[in-house]
């Protein structure tokens, strides 16, 4: 091995995840192949996440001390790429949580790269209970991915648990949990997941409680 060079270990964990020191006078360069990258910026080190559907900056750490860094300013950023998730996607999901109810159940909503649509995948339940879910990922087709990972909490309101928690840190997702599912309009949490970043949606779409409505029997 030369003086200096990298076991392929190392090697291979850098250029899956390399860092780059954002230039001060041009923009720094787009990735071509990885999917995710550091950047090292005057004010601070960013995740840069870039998905067929979905990019996303965000800074996780400071610098602590007042040197002076020679790199150029990094700017948060969300870009959706995939578009509006269609709210009847939403409401079908909430009619699946309905049928399970008091007992959870989940699924994902996808959208396809080559056709530019969405539906709903139902996940492959192991077991199910008023407060637990165990499930294995919806068999996904060609271009796939997810863009909304949905588990309902049957009779209790709708949050996020440390559970979840564990469970979503290394995924680039939004998560959805629907609660109280047998009233007229269920509770609902949403939050962008992105590697360990959990960023809550304050406002869920009116159109999502508009689709999700039980629809009175005449």
């Amino acid at each position: 091995m030369n003086a200096g060079a990298l076991n392929a270990g190392d090697a291979a964990l850098q250029r899956s995840f390399p860092s780059v020191m954002v230039p001060r006078r041009e923009p720094v360069t787009p990735m071509q192949t990885c999917d995710e990258r550091l950047l090292i910026g005057e004010n601070g080190v960013f995740i840069e996440i870039d998905l067929p559907w979905l990019s996303v900056v965000r800074r996780i750490a400071h610098h602590t001390v007042p040197t002076a860094i020679p790199y150029g300013k990094v700017i948060e950023s969300t870009v959706l790429r995939c578009g509006a998730v269609p709210p009847e996607l939403v409401g079908e999901f909430v009619a699946m949580a309905r049928a399970a109810h008091p007992l959870e159940t989940g699924a994902w909503i996808v959208w396809n790269a080559e056709t530019r649509q969405f539906r709903l995948a139902p996940v492959r339940v192991i077991s199910q209970g008023p407060g637990s879910l165990k499930y294995e990922r919806p068999e996904l087709c060609a271009g796939e991915l997810c863009v909304i990972d949905c588990h309902s909490h049957g009779a209790h309101p709708a949050f996020f648990s440390s559970t979840d928690n564990e469970d979503d840190r290394h995924e680039t997702k939004f998560a959805l949990v629907v609660g109280n599912c047998s009233a007229a309009v269920p509770s609902m949490a949403m939050r962008l997941c992105a590697k360990g970043i959990f960023e809550d949606v304050e406002r869920v779409p009116s159109s999502w409680y508009a689709a999700a409505r039980q629809k009175e029997v005449a």
